[in-house]
């Protein structure tokens, strides 16, 4: 029988799916990615998941307490060299490749848990991004997984925040 390529190519891409979909543990450490995240449970029903899906902000348990993150579970952080309640955010080049903004669509993004001021400014990449207690939000690029804060302290300018918009410095 001779089987159309298209028809073969589908089965191989089907098949290396879920072939690598089965080496995955989804986290560094072996335990549940969303270990500790408010909101962000993988088991849920897909009608639960998705009321989380239009939170921008929210909280999660973390190895340093009650912080702030995204709402699919992704800390954000602060940067000490911005200034607090200003229009603009001072991470550009370089910086904004390893710390991308927190970007959201509109101007009054959905929280749950954070009990500081959330508000928005224009980004350097002429999107809305976000700021708590007037900190530009940022994620930090070595965080590959909900929860994890590889961010904090980095060069002690990069901190994570509590539910309050305080930084956590150390």
């Amino acid at each position: 029988m001779n089987i159309a390529p298209t028809v073969r190519l589908g089965a191989v891409a089907l098949i290396l799916t879920l072939g690598l979909a089965g080496c995955s543990s989804g986290s560094d450490s072996g335990g549940d990615p969303y270990s500790g995240v408010t909101g962000a449970d993988p088991s849920a029903p897909a009608e639960e998941q998705t009321e989380t899906a239009d939170v921008a902000l929210m909280t999660a348990d973390s190895s340093l307490g009650s912080i702030v993150v995204d709402g699919e579970g992704m800390t954000v952080y602060m940067f000490d060299n911005d200034t607090q309640g200003a229009d603009a955010s001072t991470c550009e080049g370089e910086c904004a490749d390893n710390w991308p903004a927190v970007t959201v669509d509109g101007e009054a993004p959905e929280v749950e848990g954070v009990t500081g001021e959330v508000g928005t400014i224009t980004g350097i990449d002429g999107e809305t991004q976000l700021t708590l207690n007037g900190w530009p939000l940022y994620y930090f690029v070595g965080d590959a997984a909900p929860g994890e804060v590889k961010g904090q302290g980095v060069n002690d300018v990069w901190w994570v925040l509590t539910p309050d918009g305080e930084r956590m410095a150390g």
